[in-house]
């Protein structure tokens, strides 16, 4: 079972360690992981951060709203996204 956040409104300065960081203080952090833009590589100003217990992970809605560099933090708990077939799969009409 996950045990993980969808923590959104970053700061565009945040990396994995410093979120992983921030997180720590409301139990162990197995991962954490800022998204960022392939291209640029620059934060898309969200990321994921997974705890080892759900106690740990329900203590770390706590930061929801709390300011970081001026941006209030939204703390949610994260879902999987369905794959999609991208449409790919329709027959094409013909002219």
């Amino acid at each position: 079972m996950s045990h993980t956040l969808f923590v959104g409104n970053l700061p565009y300065t945040m990396d994995n360690e410093t979120l992983a960081s921030l997180f720590s203080e409301f139990g162990e952090v197995t991962e954490a992981k800022v998204i960022k833009d392939f291209r640029s590589d620059r934060s898309k100003g969200f990321g994921f951060v997974s705890f080892e217990t759900k106690e740990e992970l329900e203590k770390a809605f706590v930061m929801d709203g709390r300011e970081i560099e001026g941006r209030p933090l939204r703390v949610n708990a994260a879902h999987n996204k369905e794959r999609s077939s991208g449409g790919g799969d329709r027959e094409r009409e013909r002219y």
